[in-house]
């Protein structure tokens, strides 16, 4: 019986982050929209609400072609690799105490990263087994961008473990109540913000799909719902992203008044806004410039925070 509970649980989780990825791509739309001072999606339903849902069946409508000079069995699979790395993770991301679907983990942590992690083997085998130039380009791009910002992610992460004392996320989330753990490390933060655009390929970090480069990237020779696979895997992890920072950095699920899992809820919706916001007012660096920053700015800035907080944490203990 408990098993079955686990199951219409898992199904039920599932298809409210499919519902949560499609309206923000509407949301997106219209925000920027706003931001840049026209509509946006406006024609069907309410406020145009309907349009993700138009766009959804318009890709499950499509014609499931695989180009012939394709590597068929690797090229099928990419996708459906890089939408169950975003599902993934949200199986031990807890919402408020003792609400996450696979439990409390102790090693919660990198249980999360480790999952996230395989969205890359998804973006090259989608660009490889392609078989086309630009897509090769695109997923070169892309593993060079996420090996480049793992690092000084990691050792953010691996600071704010040092001033916790706990790799269990139920833990990092306690740790940051009453005081959100971003008064401790507003570099750590910084840090793991610009390296989460980075690891989501969001603009102005988008460099493995620049269309005006390489036509879609690793996604070009994709289309219907396998080049749909690969649109739920960004929004997913944009919100696996925003998830992660509101948990560890903003205080998780404490706030007065309201139930911990709606400021949870609150936090995270109020970071992807400013992702949208960047993406409407930022330009894209070049493909050198992006690697610079992430080696010669970044990974310093995270080794100089690493060394910080394992003097501070030496000194005055954890929290």
């Amino acid at each position: 019986m408990l098993f079955f509970a686990q199951i219409v649980a898992m199904f039920v989780t599932l298809l409210v982050l499919l519902g949560i990825a499609g309206f923000l791509v509407f949301a997106e739309r219209r925000v920027l929209g706003l931001l840049q001072n026209r509509l946006g999606p406006n024609r069907l339903g309410p406020l145009g609400v309907g349009q993700a849902l138009a766009d959804a069946l318009k890709l499950l409508c499509k014609e499931d072609f695989v180009p012939p000079f394709a590597s068929g069995l690797l090229y099928r699979t990419a996708p459906i690799l890089v939408a169950f790395s975003a599902l993934a993770g949200f199986a031990v991301l807890p919402l408020a105490p003792g609400i996450s679907w696979a439990g409390d983990w102790e090693i919660g942590l990198l249980l999360i990263l480790a999952l996230s992690s395989l969205h890359v083997y998804g973006v090259f085998l989608g660009g490889w087994s392609s078989n086309n130039k630009f897509a090769l380009y695109g997923a070169i791009r892309a593993v060079a961008q996420l090996i480049s910002y793992e690092l000084p992610m990691g050792l953010a992460l691996l600071a704010l473990v040092l001033l916790a004392g706990s790799l269990a996320l139920q833990g990092l989330g306690a740790a940051g109540q009453p005081v959100p753990l971003i008064v401790y490390q507003p570099l750590g933060f910084l840090i793991f913000f610009i390296a989460g655009i980075a690891e989501t390929q969001r603009l102005p970090f988008d460099l493995a799909e620049a269309e005006s480069e390489l036509v879609a990237g690793y996604h070009t020779e994709y289309g219907g719902m396998r080049f749909g696979y690969f649109f739920l895997g960004e929004y997913l992890g944009l919100v696996l992203i925003a998830a992660l920072i509101s948990l560890l950095y903003l205080g998780a699920w404490s706030g007065p008044w309201l139930p911990g899992w709606l400021w949870m809820l609150l936090k995270t919706g109020f970071v992807i806004g400013i992702f949208f916001w960047l993406r409407a007012s930022l330009p894209r660096p070049r493909y050198d410039q992006l690697l610079h920053w992430g080696w010669n700015a970044l990974l310093p800035l995270a080794i100089l925070n690493l060394l910080l907080t394992a003097i501070a944490a030496a000194l005055w203990g954890t929290l």
